[in-house]
């Protein structure tokens, strides 16, 4: 096992950013490990920025990350402890737009096309649609 080193400094920059922070409520809420696609039919977001976003939360320590063939699980890091607390607080947070309602709504529904619990379909809306070969 692993053991990562967290500053304080480097999480709080980190969820300093609206992306951001809508990507951990919805790990959060769900409970579920996410790959990209699955994130950009969520969120609604391109696939370059979400990949910048992960980038950035894995570099502190928030996010941990999983190679699946072509696949890459991300999964929140829950040691050490206090990160409970921290993830309970972006939790808690109001959601005056309903944006992180209606994110974790999308993601619930996109779960669904998982196929033996994995996601194996890639991005599925419209707008951001990348081939697969």
């Amino acid at each position: 096992m692993q053991m990562i080193i967290i500053q304080p400094e480097a999480f709080f920059q980190a969820l300093a950013d609206e992306v951001r922070l809508r990507i951990i409520r919805l790990m959060v809420a769900s409970g579920e490990e996410s790959c990209l696609c699955e994130l950009v039919d969520s969120l609604l977001e391109p696939s370059y920025k979400l990949s910048r976003h992960l980038k950035i939360l894995r570099q502190a320590g928030l996010l941990t990350s999983q190679k699946e063939g072509r696949w890459v699980y991300h999964r929140l890091v829950v040691e050490p402890p206090y990160l409970e607390l921290l993830y309970a607080t972006v939790q808690a947070l109001p959601d005056p737009g309903g944006v992180y309602s209606a994110d974790l709504k999308r993601f619930r529904e996109r779960l669904c096309l998982r196929e033996g619990g994995r996601c194996r379909i890639g991005i599925q809306s419209d707008g951001f649609k990348v081939e697969v070969e």
